[in-house]
């Protein structure tokens, strides 16, 4: 293993992860966060701009003069969740938790930027880019793009990293394509004639078609998606009258839609309402649709994902890198960077939680649980990629 040298010894860092996990922060409120941050960076010499779509943190570092740039991305919010560990350093806000390991991410790329302010050997610029709101559908990426993130800060590609249940720890995995899935949920409301149940004559029941909408809603996707195309459907709400004895005026179904290309989310929403309506006119009430889409699929172009391939084998190795992991269904919002400048987006192995304290929580250590805890061992493997990446993309010609 490659590890940058000042490395060596993390105990700060380390220190600075389990400060942030214990005071978790969620999207658009990460203002002690991004101070932390912010002053950090500014501790070390980087030009440092603050308030970028509201909280988030842009770092510059200049050396050289050089003109190529980079930008290196990390997210800064936590979710709403109630932590079941135990150990010193669980959250101490009831509600709010570190339970996807932006702590780390946080942290691995603050030291990459501590390293870079102390050696400066470099020329070009490094663009440390500290996102809020990637969770819950919030888009802080997008709202960065859209508060002038590239044109106040250009960068040639942006890459990032996330933890990830990979089988070892500290192994890379990426893709020179689709790795992630894109992010859409979708709501569909029926509207009847509300009654009592007793008299079901008298009214027009919207219950009875969002159950019918839900079933045939789960034959969606193979009926417009073609067979070589992966693609998902997730019925996951339904909610009809609050009282047993009520039929309601109105109904509703909703769930998430995932999928790895726009054309795919097209024919999916399409369908949707093609149904919804039919439905609705069956059982002779109004549909209203509803279909948000969070976050477009994770796409990686293929020369910074050849580039960044390199760069991981160079910190840990080619046996403990797949740079043909097959795309996964969760989302991530730092596809609207991809989507506007080319990049690699990438996992890095947490491991499957031996390395979690005493008193953690009894569930599994994987992403989006309330017994996660990010793997400290993979801070200085995160933060010398960065570095790395960031010395061999300003070195080329």
């Amino acid at each position: 293993m490659n590890i940058v040298d000042s490395f060596a010894d993390m105990s700060r860092f380390v220190a600075l992860r389990r400060d942030i996990h214990a005071h978790p922060e969620l999207g658009f409120e990460e203002h002690r966060t991004s101070s932390i941050v912010a002053d950090l960076l500014r501790e070390w010499g980087l030009e440092v701009h603050t308030g970028v779509a509201g909280t988030g943190v842009v770092g510059v570092l200049r050396c050289g003069e050089g003109r190529r740039s980079i930008g290196l991305r990390a997210d800064l919010d936590a979710l709403p969740l109630q932590e079941e560990n135990k150990f010193p350093h669980r959250s101490r806000h009831d509600g709010r938790m570190h339970a996807c390991g932006h702590d780390g991410h946080t942290t691995m790329l603050l030291a990459a930027a501590w390293h870079l302010s102390r050696s400066r050997d470099f020329s070009g610029t490094v663009n440390f880019i500290f996102q809020p709101a990637e969770e819950m559908g919030k888009a802080g990426a997008l709202k960065m793009i859209q508060d002038g993130l590239f044109e106040r800060f250009p960068c040639e590609a942006v890459f990032a990293l996330h933890n990830f249940a990979l089988d070892s720890v500290g192994s890379f995995a990426t893709s020179p394509a689709a790795l992630m899935a894109s992010s859409n949920t979708w709501k569909v409301t029926l509207h009847g004639r509300g009654t009592h149940a007793s008299l079901p004559h008298t009214g027009i029941d919207p219950v009875a078609a969002v159950i019918d909408l839900g079933q045939q809603l789960q034959t969606l996707v193979p009926k417009v998606i073609a067979s070589t195309e992966r693609a998902l459907l997730a019925v996951t709400q339904l909610q009809g009258s609050g009282a047993p004895n009520v039929i309601p005026d109105e109904a509703w179904v909703g769930g998430t839609v995932r999928t790895f290309s726009e054309d795919a989310t097209d024919k999916i929403e399409a369908g949707l309402r093609r149904l919804a309506d039919g439905i609705a006119q069956a059982h002779d009430c109004r549909a209203e649709v509803f279909f948000r889409r969070a976050s477009p699929p994770v796409v990686n172009h293929a020369p910074e994902a050849a580039f960044a391939a390199e760069v991981m084998r160079e910190v840990v190795g080619a046996d403990r890198v797949d740079a043909n992991y097959p795309a996964v269904m969760g989302a991530e919002d730092f596809a609207h960077m991809l989507k506007v400048r080319p990049g690699c987006y990438a996992f890095l192995g947490n491991g499957d939680g031996g390395h979690r304290l005493p008193d953690h929580g009894p569930g599994p250590c994987i992403i989006h649980n309330t017994s996660f805890d990010f793997n400290d061992e993979i801070i200085p493997i995160g933060a010398s990629y960065f570095v790395r990446l960031a010395h061999r993309w300003l070195a080329q010609a």
